[in-house]
């Protein structure tokens, strides 16, 4: 146990391990104590939302089956706090059956272990959840400083989190917007699902509730079994990109530069709306005079007024 130990967690991690058994308890208690980690112990789902609002333990171990509420109500509530929703869950539990395996990854699980419990394989699994959190920490924390609009959703349309930028923008287009939990509005919901079957268009655009704003969705990957990473622009409008793209020579992405152009945006502006460096923004724009035969950014949006007007 002290090799597996060195290579996977190190000393001082934190493991929640919730079940009313005193005898798993015990032993579960050894064996993470043995293996160098801090344990806390709750005795059923109250207790273990109690203890998290104080301590953010690394990783939890849950019996799936306790009297009162069951580990996978616990779970879900976990998983709707945003201060501990990224702590993994692991479920313990002697039912084995499908609809029980099932309903512990629904409820925001990340393993499933049935008793009796052999302690190097648990301690094995948690080892590797607990580096695959890290690194998905370690990306999130990496994306919310590049300042990109971002967001994780399951394959249903809920988000999962997304980065300050994103969070601002969805803030100021939907009034019931919060983490975690929010749904994405209906349109962008359904075309997930479409996607998923490809039976979908490579993005889609939403409408505001709280103004005349329009945003763009784009995929940029899957990052989990259930997690779908998601790129948020503000759209140009009513296909302008698409109409300049087709009347003029212009790449796609020129385009969607060129259209903002018109509408009056700064470098800094389109690059946050795009999620574009402004050294990339001015490459394009270098592009785009040479294909229009420009000089200059007036130019530039004057010609795309006029091609969007004879439209």
């Amino acid at each position: 146990m002290t090799a597996a130990t060195t290579a996977g967690m190190k000393p001082r991690d934190i493991v929640l391990v919730v079940d009313d058994s005193p005898e798993t308890l015990s032993f579960l208690t050894d064996a993470l104590e043995e293996a160098g980690v801090t344990v806390l112990v709750a005795l059923d789902g109250p207790g273990a939302l109690s203890l998290v609002e104080r301590v953010t333990p690394d990783i939890v171990l849950m019996d799936a089956v306790m009297p009162g509420m069951d580990g996978f109500e616990a779970c879900r509530r976990i998983k709707r706090d945003s201060r501990v929703a990224h702590v993994p869950v692991i479920f313990m539990t002697g039912l084995s059956e499908t609809e029980h395996i099932v309903a512990g990854f629904r409820a925001g699980g990340v393993d499933y272990v049935t008793k009796p419990i052999v302690a190097d394989q648990l301690l094995a699994r948690m080892y590797a959840h607990l580096a695959n959190a890290r690194a998905a920490q370690s990306t999130r924390a990496a994306l919310d400083a590049t300042g990109r609009y971002l967001l994780a959703t399951d394959g249903e349309g809920r988000v999962l989190w997304c980065t300050p930028q994103a969070s601002r923008m969805l803030a100021a287009a939907f009034a019931g917007f919060s983490l975690p939990g929010f749904a994405l509005p209906p349109a962008a919901c359904d075309w997930l699902r479409r996607r998923r079957d490809g039976k979908a268009a490579e993005s889609v655009v939403i409408d505001a509730d709280l103004q005349e704003l329009r945003l763009r969705i784009t995929p940029v990957g899957q990052i989990g079994p259930d997690e779908i990473l998601l790129q948020l622009a503000e759209d140009s409008g009513a296909g302008e990109a698409d109409i300049l793209k087709r009347k003029l020579p212009l790449t796609a992405r020129e385009a969607e530069v060129l259209s903002w152009v018109a509408a009056g945006k700064s470098n800094r502006d389109i690059a946050e709306i795009l999620g574009l460096s402004p050294r990339t923004v001015d490459k394009h724009l270098e592009q785009i005079y040479a294909k229009l035969g420009v000089e200059n950014r007036a130019s530039a949006a004057a010609v795309a007024v006029r091609t969007l007007n004879a439209r």
